[in-house]
């Protein structure tokens, strides 16, 4: 068998967590993959997983051999990338993870920008709310709005989110006009359902101290497009990004409230993969969208 084909099979199911994920992904069937890793088990001289009937999991020895493949392939792919130009040249497939809301309205634009830039790159573009893991799904950058974990991968901080509280005339046209966040408690409200928890909203008060309240959900969702809506057809009290809501305060179609406080501000990342080595289509792309933004917030 090829040692470097078993190794970077290895390597991959070891990420997936599974063989049948990985024969999956590899168009091979569990048996042929089991039989590979076998096979190099008894190449090395020691087991790289421990095996039941439900699940697998690293050996001790195999949790340090998967360092180094990592290493070794990702420096095996940095040469090849290398002589292939990839590294110096903007050109190959660039897959990108964003977040439904900004796809349109704050990404188009630049993603527009940088392919014109670029005719030799293809952008490949999953719109989800939900944070992916970069390395099972294969994506280079994701648009993130959060406050980021300690995750292993590198970010740059693109622009901060300002939210704004807001409603439709026609809703608070019957309802008394909330003049602190408590009353908040007494207004239907459209919430996010991502956030956790997702009744719990943050704002900054006069003196500068910072509260939450628990607000009375009417409507949730995991698209703050559709939470827009909902507002827009009188249904409640929301909280999103400024970006997303100016064309329809400008119009009169929405109306600011709580504009006293200061709600808790956002920060919005491109999230890639820590590697020595990476592509020029990455690097150059999240330098692109860093100044772009810069310029605009």
């Amino acid at each position: 068998m090829d040692k470097y084909e078993c190794i970077t099979l290895f390597a991959r199911t070891a990420q997936l967590g599974s063989f049948t994920a990985a024969a999956d992904e590899q168009n091979l069937t569990q048996s042929a993959v089991s039989k590979k890793i076998a096979w190099l088990e008894n190449r090395i001289g020691f087991t790289l997983f421990y095996r039941n009937s439900r699940k697998i999991s690293l050996t001790p020895q195999g949790a340090e051999y998967l360092i180094y493949c990592i290493k070794l392939l990702d420096e095996m792919t940095h040469t090849e990338s290398r002589l292939k130009g990839e590294l110096t040249q903007v050109s190959g497939e660039l897959k990108l993870s964003v977040p439904s809301a900004a796809a349109t309205i704050l990404l188009a634009e630049p993603i527009s920008q940088f392919m014109t830039m670029h005719p030799n790159l293809v952008i490949n573009v999953s719109v989800n709310d939900r944070q992916v893991d970069l390395i099972e799904s294969s994506v280079d950058i994701a648009i993130r709005a959060s406050y980021l974990e300690d995750s292993g991968y590198k970010a740059r901080l693109l622009f901060t989110n300002e939210a704004v509280c807001f409603a439709s005339p026609q809703y608070l046209a019957n309802k008394p006009t909330p003049k602190t966040i408590n009353d908040l408690k007494q207004l239907q409200c459209l919430t996010y359902s991502f956030s956790s928890p997702s009744n719990i909203w943050g704002f900054k008060n006069t003196d500068g101290t910072f509260s939450k309240v628990a607000v009375r959900e009417s409507f949730k969702s995991d698209s703050a497009e559709l939470l827009l809506e909902m507002a827009l057809l009188g249904h409640g009290v929301a909280l999103l990004p400024y970006w997303m809501v100016e064309q329809y305060l400008s119009k009169a179609q929405l109306t600011l409230v709580l504009t006293e406080y200061e709600p808790m501000k956002l920060p919005m990342y491109a999230v890639f993969k820590a590697n020595d080595y990476q592509p020029q289509r990455i690097t150059s792309f999240v330098s692109f969208l860093a100044n772009y933004f810069q310029e605009r917030f």
